[in-house]
């Protein structure tokens, strides 16, 4: 279904999507219509809102066979960094609301979830392995500065001596460093920093309002020389667009410090397809065609392929040329390992005032 064309009266800085399409489960749609009257209409400025959720739980069992994860946590619903392909649009549908504009703007965050992660941590059944955090949306989007979600969840691990891993593309993830270092000496954190392109022009027009490709190298720098084990993440992938650069990036990230790297082709899930090559029109004009034809012969001539044994990599010869090429930098740059496994050994309820002390 195409997209609703943009509200006339709404004024967007900085936003990704510029249309709110309604989301895949809702029965009815509106359309913003310029009726003649607009000399009556005031002009609106699209901001964000955020409201706030109480989980009863939020550990999240996972069981897609191609991650190397099992269970995540999340601060928050949407992301107001607005990355146009963001692959977590579509979750927005179960709110009721938009993968488009909505997606970036009305944020939820869950102000109770480090409680709730302690809570359900110090249950019997409970089991230790690492939790993912990051593996929806940013667990260090700019709300984050104002509720500390991240932070104090990340605080309840490293006092249960629980190892973790972070996905993240924010610079605020630099204000936890005492707690990240900590961990990181004994093991328990690993952190993958995104950077999609280093060109400063495009990331603005891609992703408004992430941190800038420096800034993230900056990220990979700051961390590394905390202690911590740092893994680029060239994601995603997007054919024409960013591909050529995948040797510059992880040339840039080893520089900066990374110990690893990895890589994602784009994915393009119900409604992000449609945004995403709306967004292409607007500011990809000339290069739209081939971005979508290229991609579409790694994906079975489909703009999307949820294939657990594809969809992080697609098919193909051009999906065998990226991988081909991230295998050859990668290990000329050291890169092509894994970073050291989390201790999982050390999972123990913090000592409370008035616990007696073991004997051993």
């Amino acid at each position: 279904m195409p997209l609703p064309p943009p509200d006339p009266f709404l004024r967007l800085k900085a936003r990704g999507a510029v249309t709110n399409a309604a989301g895949r489960f809702e029965p009815y749609a509106r359309v913003a219509e310029n009726d003649g009257w607009d000399i009556a209409e005031e002009e609106r400025v699209a901001r964000t809102e955020v409201s706030e959720e109480r989980p009863r739980s939020v550990i999240n069992p996972v069981t897609s066979p191609d991650l190397n994860f099992d269970r995540s946590v999340n601060a928050y619903r949407g992301c107001e960094h607005g990355c146009i392909y963001c692959y977590a649009r579509p979750s927005h549908g179960y709110l009721g609301l938009s993968a488009g504009l909505d997606f970036e703007t009305k944020l939820v965050a869950r102000p109770t979830a480090p409680e709730v992660l302690e809570r359900e941590l110090g249950r019997k059944s409970y089991r230790v392995a690492p939790i993912a955090i990051g593996t929806n949306t940013d667990p260090y989007q700019p709300i984050e500065q104002r509720y500390r979600i991240t932070r104090r969840m990340l605080e309840v691990l490293s006092a249960w001596n629980h190892p973790v891993t972070i996905i993240t593309r924010g610079a605020l993830i630099e204000r936890d460093l005492d707690v990240l270092s900590d961990m990181a000496r004994r093991r328990l954190v690993q952190v993958g920093v995104s950077v999609t392109t280093l060109d400063a022009r495009l990331a603005r027009r891609m992703e408004p309002r992430a941190p800038a490709p420096e800034r993230r190298l900056a990220m990979i720098r700051a961390l590394s020389g905390a202690g911590v084990p740092v893994r680029v993440m060239v994601s995603p992938v997007i054919p024409v667009l960013t591909e050529p650069e995948m040797e510059r990036i992880l040339t840039a990230a080893k520089e900066a410090g990374a110990g690893a790297a990895s890589w994602i082709l784009l994915r393009l899930p119900h409604e992000v397809a449609e945004l995403f090559r709306d967004w292409l029109k607007r500011v990809e004009p000339g290069r739209a065609g081939h971005v979508m034809n290229r991609l579409r012969e790694m994906r079975g001539g489909k703009d999307y392929d949820p294939d657990f044994d594809r969809r992080m990599r697609g098919e193909g010869l051009h999906a065998d040329l990226i991988a081909h090429r991230f295998a050859i930098a990668t290990k000329r740059l050291g890169l092509a390992h894994d970073l050291p496994d989390l201790d999982c050994s050390a999972f123990a309820p913090p000592m409370r005032p008035g616990d007696q002390l073991s004997l051993f």
